[in-house]
């Protein structure tokens, strides 16, 4: 444990901060990391008694970087829902985001060194599983010198990870908040998520994922490994809402058909690349398989009301009804496995036309939902008057 004083922790609020943690990391598949570094950023700050911190937990292509502009002008991937006055207030609570270790964005993963070489790990990095995050994250947490979360908060593969937190670390957090997420993912999650990591392999740059060594990228793949993942995530309502038929280029009524492109096409074409140009492939390839592994009731004999009948926290789970890869139905799931083992759960479906990735954007209703569940919080775990 950190003996760092409370101002110390509040100090840099807002900017990207690391630490390298000098103390052996066992993971789920056996490695140990002896050392492992976390890139983070924090907003608001520590209360005196330490009980209003709140963990946020970045999904397969988040990263620290969740609120506020950065110094290369990025709004943060979340800035719409927390800050000052936004649902959750950094006026009143003091935020913590990670990298999770295995990413690209600062903290230990397959660009980084390895200890035994010198050279990148590239695709001789460790598999990972969503345990392996959750005990970095109580690295972080003891750094922090915070004993218990008032809440852990994630979407997608981040509310595995509050999940994991809950059933595993049940002293850890007052609760836990779990949007648009599973208890395992679907047969046909995990068969998208093969298309796109074959996708990233085939590509002739990719180099058994020794690409940095051979100093090329797997642009093409890794761009193609999102558009796939990018279509999933988004509903056909919104498709054809903001694209439908529109033309972005040529001319349909022309004998040059081979020519014209779609606002859609655009649209994606326009994702893949910019999403190659500051992700690495090794880290899509690993954290698409973390999602395959992650199974809440696995150490349970697949009974999740056992699972959850460890935990200690209440919950909130959110669900978005135009979703179709981490359903309404994957949500209820969670809720009845929750009632089951009688568990305080609260339960909010937001209707929305966004498809999986409505738990990212602006919507009234999800804003007042979230919002009004951490205000009970503050009043109850620390009597702010909000």
């Amino acid at each position: 444990m950190s003996t760092k004083s409370s101002s110390t922790v509040s100090a840099n609020i807002g900017s990207e901060q690391s630490v390298l943690f000098r103390r052996p990391l066992q993971l789920a598949c056996g490695t140990v990391l002896e050392e492992h570094s976390l890139t983070f950023e924090t907003y608001g700050q520590l209360n005196d008694a330490g009980t209003n911190a709140i963990l946020i937990c970045h999904a397969l292509s988040g990263d620290h970087h969740a609120a506020g502009t950065n110094k290369d002008n990025v709004v943060g991937w979340w800035d719409s829902y927390i800050g000052p006055g936004k649902p959750i207030d950094t006026d009143v609570f003091f935020v913590v985001c990670p990298n999770n270790i295995g990413s690209c964005f600062g903290s230990t993963g397959p660009a980084s060194p390895a200890p035994a070489t010198g050279n990148v790990w590239g695709a001789e990095f460790p598999v990972l599983e969503v345990s392996d995050w959750v005990k970095s994250q109580t690295y972080l947490m003891e750094h922090l010198l915070i004993d218990c979360w008032a809440a852990i908060i994630g979407g997608s593969l981040g509310g595995m990870q509050a999940m994991y937190w809950a059933v595993n670390y049940p002293k850890k957090l007052k609760h836990a908040v779990v949007i648009a997420s599973s208890l395992k993912l679907s047969a046909q999650n995990i068969a998208f998520n093969e298309v796109a990591r074959r996708a990233i392999q085939s590509d002739p740059n990719f180099h058994q994922g020794n690409f940095i060594e051979h100093q090329t990228r797997p642009t093409q793949g890794l761009a193609l490994a999102r558009m796939i993942g990018h279509l999933t995530y988004l509903s056909d309502h919104a498709l054809g809402r903001k694209f439908g038929r529109l033309v972005h280029s040529g001319d349909l009524d022309s004998a040059e058909k081979e020519l014209v492109e779609f606002e859609v096409s655009s649209y994606l074409n326009y994702q893949g690349d910019k999403f190659a140009r500051r992700f690495d492939a090794n880290s899509y390839i690993l954290i698409t398989k973390m999602l395959d592994y992650f199974d809440l009731g696995a150490n349970f004999e697949n009974n999740i009301k056992d699972a959850f009948k460890q935990a200690a926290c209440k919950f909130l789970v959110i669900s978005f009804s135009s979703d179709w890869r981490f359903s309404p139905d994957c949500s209820k799931l969670i809720v009845d496995a929750l009632i089951a083992a009688d568990k305080d759960v609260s339960y909010l479906e937001i209707e929305s036309d966004q498809g999986h990735d409505a738990f990212l954007l602006p919507n009234k209703r999800y804003e007042q939902g979230l919002q009004g569940y951490l205000k009970h919080i503050a009043k109850t775990l620390f009597k702010v008057a909000v």
